[in-house]
């Protein structure tokens, strides 16, 4: 009973932190990478589907992305979704190749990357959180109906806060290493 509690708190407390992960990439440091684009969708026969699905994304040089459209009718398309995007990037069309420079970040901006960076951690440590008092409701659940005692109840809660433990310094950790990556020239 605590094993199943214990290991759904874990899975969902791994799903937090991919998510995480993957909302830290879509911040931009300054350097090219191709997940900066993930979340650009074009314009397809009708109807928006994402970028990596109609071109290979690659890294040129360190402040440049290579965009090459599968198909050439998309070079229009694709130009178009990324000067459309959030990102304040303007690509540079060469035949069937789209060039994406970056601009380098000013201090400014990245003073504002790291709050919406922290806001991100933020939003995570919440649901690892929210995760650790839903795992403990189950477990004094388990305790009402007399399916375990109050000692592996209380034991439960503590595997429960460990893992919270572990997973907050994680984020954490994930934070540190973007602020870094951000603020490094």
């Amino acid at each position: 009973m605590i094993d199943d509690v214990k290991k759904d708190a874990t899975t969902r407390m791994a799903k937090s932190m991919e998510a995480l992960v993957h909302e830290l990439a879509k911040v931009r440091t300054g350097r090219a990478h191709p997940s900066l684009l993930d979340h650009v969708m074009v314009a397809h026969y009708g109807s928006d589907i994402p970028l990596n699905q109609v071109a290979n994304i690659n890294v040129e040089d360190s402040r440049t992305l290579a965009i090459s459209p599968w198909e050439k009718t998309m070079v229009q398309p694709v130009e178009k979704a990324i000067m459309n995007s959030d990102l304040g990037l303007n690509p540079n069309t060469a035949g069937t190749v789209i060039r994406v420079p970056l601009p380098p970040l000013t201090e400014e901006r990245r003073r504002d990357l790291i709050k919406v960076v922290r806001h991100e951690a933020e939003l995570a440590k919440v649901a690892v959180r929210n995760i650790r008092r839903d795992a403990n409701h189950d477990l004094k659940d388990l305790m009402k109906e007399k399916l375990i005692s109050e000692d592996d109840g209380h034991k439960g809660e503590d595997i429960v806060q460990k893992l919270t433990d572990a997973s907050v310094k994680r984020v954490d950790e994930l934070l540190a290493e973007k602020e870094e990556d951000l603020m490094s020239i």
